[in-house]
């Protein structure tokens, strides 16, 4: 793994349900591994719809099911600086990753992934709100965070 610390922010549409299982499943993911102060964690959305909002009582279901605590959390839109900020700007979908290059101004660095691609899967993960199988979506979150831990060697 790089040394120092690693920045990582999770996109989609609206921050309340897959970015932000991503952002506290990886926050886990890397606590139980006793990582937690290598790793910089965020979730945003590509849209204004769901500012202020907290997480989708879909997502946080299941988070709490798994002891994951996101009761502080609310949603926040992508801004252009935070390409800047972030070491990996990761989208679940790729209507994100396209909304989120325009959003930033392009992806110069090749910051810009989609979660699944760390699972060695090429799809979008399902949004949740409309198809309303949270734990089909948590399955895909975890595995793309899995393999984002070991493709960062951590």
């Amino acid at each position: 793994m790089t040394k120092g610390i690693v920045r990582i922010l999770f996109v989609c549409h609206g921050n309340i349900c897959r970015s932000t299982m991503a952002e506290f499943v990886m926050r886990d993911l890397v606590e139980r591994r006793g990582l937690a102060e290598r790793f910089a964690i965020e979730s945003a959305a590509t849209s204004a719809e769901e500012l202020g909002n907290p997480v989708h009582p879909g997502t946080r279901e299941i988070l709490e099911r798994e002891g994951i605590d996101c009761s502080a959390k609310r949603a926040r839109q992508l801004r252009r600086d935070d390409y800047a900020r972030f070491d990996l700007l990761i989208g679940m979908d790729e209507a994100n990753v396209r909304n989120m290059e325009r959003m930033l101004g392009g992806d110069p660095q090749g910051k810009v992934r989609k979660l699944l691609g760390f699972a060695g899967r090429e799809g979008d993960i399902a949004d949740p709100w409309y198809t309303h199988d949270f734990e089909a979506t948590y399955e895909d979150v975890l595995d793309g965070c899995a393999g984002l831990l070991g493709w960062l060697g951590a």
